[in-house]
């Protein structure tokens, strides 16, 4: 505490000293208080203008225009009403017009969030919001590619049974033409089949492995739309730019999605499948004597077993067309107020921010009226003689001097001391007889 001046100490009454600091105290921060105040105001202004330019639109003049106009409108706005909330606050003392004061604050602070707090957001983190917008995007893409690649692969584990299945039916023929399932050498009906089967399943398998590298390639072409998409994130520049290039990376991944999922050859494996067995013509046997019934008993095992594989290829192929199939979202382009909003919990720290240049001025009310209320317990201060402007101590002394003639003017009462004198001489006249009674008693 600083120490007082010699000539307050003198003047001011001794009960009234802390008040008298702290109404001096008020009177030199006075200033303080409204350059603070309009700062803060100016700040919000910068901050509101910054981000009611995006939501704006027109030319550039007119976006321009408007946008000052507006943040112009909410500085002032925001300096008179803490302005007002300062000047008359502190001093309403009742009970009534306190509560309504804290009202009118706490109705004037929800508006001033709503004109200006969410737009000094925006302007703070509306860029981090939409950068934090597109990384959870490339996310979502990130899956859904993986997600087609996975189904598209999963066609793939269909290829090793279908390579056994026609290397076994080539073997049988191969193994057919010694005699091995007939018992007679040569390349007749069972061969031919066993050799037609072989051929389809291969054909077939061929089909699947080209599919593959087909997936593969898209693959990698999705991984670079990826790649491009996660460079403009985390590169400088514009963010509407960037958001606008994105948008066009996105477009094209999600045609490598969908050409993905198109590219699956389950579908194609499973009606293979089925025309294994629904599109069996048994040959009719070409061998003489015992020879065609053994040709007729073979060709029935061969297509026994072509039905069992068929099967096995198409429950197979069923559950894979059975997995889910992926839709990637569309990338909906946002403003930076609109993704400020949306992760608002993500950025709680810009919000406290932003609120914190509109409310500040609350907390400088709440000390104003601590301290008048501190003032009004300890009691009016005295008038201290440093206080006086020369106007009011010329005015002091010709009143004081106009009291002094007053008294003057005025004949003073007789004081004790010259009662009691007069008294005595009063009562020895009583006591004394006058000569001319004297003589007439006589």
């Amino acid at each position: 505490m600083p120490p007082m001046p010699p000539s307050v100490s003198r003047v001011a009454a001794p009960a009234s000293s802390v008040s008298t600091i702290l109404s001096k105290g008020v009177g030199r921060l006075e200033t303080t208080l409204r350059l603070t105040t309009a700062i803060l105001a100016l700040a919000a202004g910068v901050y509101t203008y910054l981000g009611v330019r995006e939501l704006l639109n027109g030319s550039p003049t007119t976006v321009f225009f408007a946008a000052v106009i507006y943040a112009v409108a909410v500085s002032v706005g925001i300096y008179a009403f803490w302005v007002f909330l300062m000047q008359f606050m502190p001093h309403v003392v009742d009970r009534r017009g306190r509560g309504l004061m804290f009202g009118c604050m706490a109705l004037g602070s929800l508006m001033i969030v709503a004109m200006s707090s969410w737009l000094n957001a925006s302007a703070l983190a509306g860029a981090a919001a939409i950068q934090q917008h597109l990384a959870i995007t490339v996310q979502n893409y990130t899956r859904d590619l993986d997600t087609a690649n996975s189904n598209a692969i999963a066609a793939q584990s269909l290829l090793p049974d279908i390579q056994l299945a026609s290397s076994r039916f080539a073997k049988l023929a191969d193994a057919e033409r010694t005699g091995s399932l007939t018992g007679t050498s040569g390349s007749g009906t069972v061969v031919q089949l066993l050799t037609q089967m072989s051929g389809q399943l291969e054909g077939l398998g061929n089909e699947v492995q080209a599919s593959g590298k087909r997936v593969s390639s898209l693959f990698e072409l999705g991984g670079k739309h990826l790649a491009k998409m996660r460079e403009l994130i985390s590169d400088r520049g514009p963010i509407a730019t960037r958001s606008d290039a994105f948008a066009t990376e996105s477009l094209a991944l999600m045609g490598v999605i969908t050409n993905l999922q198109q590219t699956s050859v389950a579908p194609a494996v499973k009606r293979a499948a089925i025309s294994l067995t629904s599109g069996f013509i048994a040959p009719a046997a070409g061998g003489r004597g015992d020879l065609a019934d053994r040709q007729s008993a073979v060709v029935s095992k061969v297509e026994g077993s072509i039905s069992a594989q068929a099967n096995s290829l198409a429950e197979a192929a069923d559950k894979i067309l059975a997995l889910p199939k992926v839709e990637p979202g569309r990338f909906q382009a946002m403003s930076p107020a609109e993704a400020v909003l949306r992760y608002a919990s993500d950025f709680i720290p810009s919000w406290a921010g932003a609120i914190s240049i509109d409310l500040m001025p609350a907390v400088l009310v709440l000390i104003l009226c601590v301290v008048h209320a501190a003032i009004r317990r300890e009691g009016a201060p005295a008038v201290a003689a440093t206080d006086m402007t020369v106007g009011e101590m010329m005015a002091a002394l010709q009143m004081a001097r106009d009291v002094a003639a007053v008294r003057d003017a005025v004949p003073e009462p007789p004081s004790p001391d010259d009662a009691r004198e007069r008294v005595p001489e009063a009562v020895s006249d009583e006591n004394v007889t006058a000569l001319s009674t004297a003589r007439h008693v006589k």
